[in-house]
């Protein structure tokens, strides 16, 4: 079953992918958000489901899930709020979030949901590889949801290759080693790091995230990859300058 995320990767131009909290900066903004970031010309879409503890986000994001959960986001919501999404997004959809509000909701029926209402992928990052297999694997193939591994520096070559083996549409690569939202354009150490990862020849595209915040950082984060993801930088901006000003965002990158 053809998967949109396959079908973005398999055209010629490099992936232009935002995250953004659902239900941020208001509880209702999640549809206007998307629709918005889709005419803009945005590639692929990263629906942050918030929650309480989320450990790989930096301070940026970390408040952004904390007024959505103050707002009333929920896992139940998003989900009410995405109903009939198909109708006017069409760019590939994915979910992130944490481990957590899967288990809460319970893992089948979160999947099933996700299938019924268009959404592509799931990236969980306290979602151990072995687990997945063991226990979950299953359950995503049969609601045609690519779940995404993150790697970083650190992440060993064997493991990487145990990723993409498991993997079916790209990995992400976390560009540093600390939370999101950090740095500034990219030095020779993460330069090198692209490059060694784009030669390992994976049999899944490379997504780069971190870091990437305007259109120097999206060409170097590009140069060795097939697309990059941008958070923190978007989220400050709609902060700081509202829905209305995210076409303005999207230009600066590309």
């Amino acid at each position: 079953m053809n998967n949109r995320i396959n079908q973005k990767l398999a055209e010629d131009s490099k992936v232009l992918s935002i995250y953004f909290t659902a239900g941020f900066p208001t509880l209702e903004d999640t549809r206007k958000v998307m629709l918005t970031l889709q005419n803009a010309g945005v590639d692929m879409l990263e629906i942050g489901l918030p929650f309480s503890d989320p450990l790989a986000d930096g301070p940026t994001i970390q408040e952004s899930s904390t007024a959505a959960l103050k707002n009333g986001m929920s896992s139940q919501k998003l989900f009410e709020q995405l109903e009939g999404v198909r109708d006017e997004i069409h760019i590939p959809l994915i979910v992130m979030g944490y481990f957590n509000a899967m288990l809460q909701y319970g893992v089948e029926a979160f999947c099933k949901k996700c299938n019924e209402l268009g959404i592509d992928g799931i990236i969980m990052p306290d979602l151990p590889l072995e687990i997945y297999q063991k226990e979950y694997q299953e359950i995503f193939e049969k609601y045609n949801l690519h779940n995404i591994f993150l790697i970083t520096p650190q992440t060993s070559d064997e493991r990487i290759r145990l990723m993409d083996e498991v993997s079916n549409s790209f990995i992400y690569m976390v560009s540093t080693a600390s939370t999101t939202g950090s740095n500034a354009g990219f030095g020779d150490e993460q330069m090198q790091y692209f490059k060694r990862i784009s030669k390992m020849k994976l049999k899944n595209k490379l997504v780069v995230g971190f870091g990437i915040k305007d259109q120097e950082t999206f060409q170097q984060a590009t140069q060795f990859t097939k697309g990059s993801i941008i958070g923190s930088a978007f989220i400050k901006h709609l902060t700081e300058n509202g829905v209305d000003s995210i076409p303005d965002f999207v230009k600066t990158i590309r």
